[in-house]
């Protein structure tokens, strides 16, 4: 089974956002800083999410075990539904890969405190107007 730890974050919500995706496994762990356009940072969560889905299927892996500190990721992932129509394709999307890509997928919320790499990543991915990271 791979750990997976995904993060968004953004500066400003809405605000210039980035996705960070840790992939921990034996030998190297695979780590993922991806620049986002302007977004809130719930739906940051949403992307990494999504990012983080696709990278484990491109790959090969068929157990996975997904960490993320965004209840409300959590929370449309498990009942399969969310209200807000601006994250209702990237779950669309989340549950299509989840349910045709893999054996399993389980998802978990964890702390922030313990999504340490994860935030980095997505922090550092976050590209400011002037072009600084």
């Amino acid at each position: 089974m791979i750990q997976v730890y995904t993060d968004g974050a953004s500066a400003g919500n809405p605000g210039p956002a980035g996705a960070g995706i840790f992939i921990k496994r034996s030998g190297n762990p695979i780590k993922v800083a991806f620049p986002l356009p302007e977004m809130s940072n719930h739906e940051a969560e949403f992307h990494a999410c999504l990012i983080a889905l696709r990278r484990c299927r491109e790959e090969g892996f068929l157990i996975v075990s997904l960490r993320t500190d965004a209840k409300v990721l959590v929370d449309a992932v498990e009942k399969r539904y969310i209200k807000n129509p601006l994250f209702a394709p990237l779950l669309k999307e989340i549950l299509e890969i989840m349910d045709t890509a893999f054996d399993h997928v389980f998802i978990k919320w964890i702390p922030a405190s313990k999504n340490g790499e994860a935030d980095k990543l997505a922090k550092s991915a976050i590209v400011r107007p002037s072009g600084e990271r």
